[in-house]
């Protein structure tokens, strides 16, 4: 995947169409971020003692979605997929790129549908006592893949700079 892959958001729409454009090209800079890399380089740790990878990322990612729009707003009580102690979705060392991978797509096609199937942004989901709005879950989730997109860029630069030599 290149830039001119990568989901384009609508520059005139209403606050749905610009959201959720906006969350799918921020999901495809995350994949860009892994494209062509092998199990080894997806696996390997930013520095000491950070255990932060590629693989890492798109599992916690996989995670977030399913916490946010499975949980929170659908309300369903789905557990996660890696366990949350011991490093959780950040242990790599014997993950399968092709389970997170096939895991992380699941999830963000389940988001789109739960997006998709909500009445408006103004819907809203609850975690314990606290709830949220659509339209606020979809900014979180933004706010969320930029962060961990930044790190993703360096952790590729990092890959990119070792393959070099």
């Amino acid at each position: 995947m290149d830039n001119r892959e990568r989901t384009e958001p609508p520059r005139v729409a209403d606050e749905r169409a610009t959201l959720t454009g906006f969350l799918q090209r921020q999901r495809d800079t995350l994949a860009m971020a892994c494209a062509g890399l092998t199990a080894e380089q997806l696996k390997q740790k930013a520095v000491q003692p950070s255990g932060l990878s590629l693989l890492g990322l798109v599992r916690h990612m996989a995670d977030v979605e399913r916490t946010w729009f499975r949980n929170v707003l659908n309300g369903e009580h789905s557990d996660a997929h890696w366990p949350r102690s011991d490093g959780g979705a950040f242990d790599v060392d014997t993950a399968d790129p092709s389970e997170a991978f096939a895991i992380w797509h699941e999830e963000c096609a389940r988001s789109r549908d739960i997006v998709d199937a909500a009445e408006s942004p103004d819907v809203t989901g609850r975690y314990r006592d606290d709830v949220f709005s659509l339209r606020y879950i979809l900014t979180h989730m933004i706010e969320e893949y930029a962060r961990h997109n930044g790190q993703a860029d360096l952790l590729r630069e990092r890959i990119n700079k070792i393959a070099e030599q």
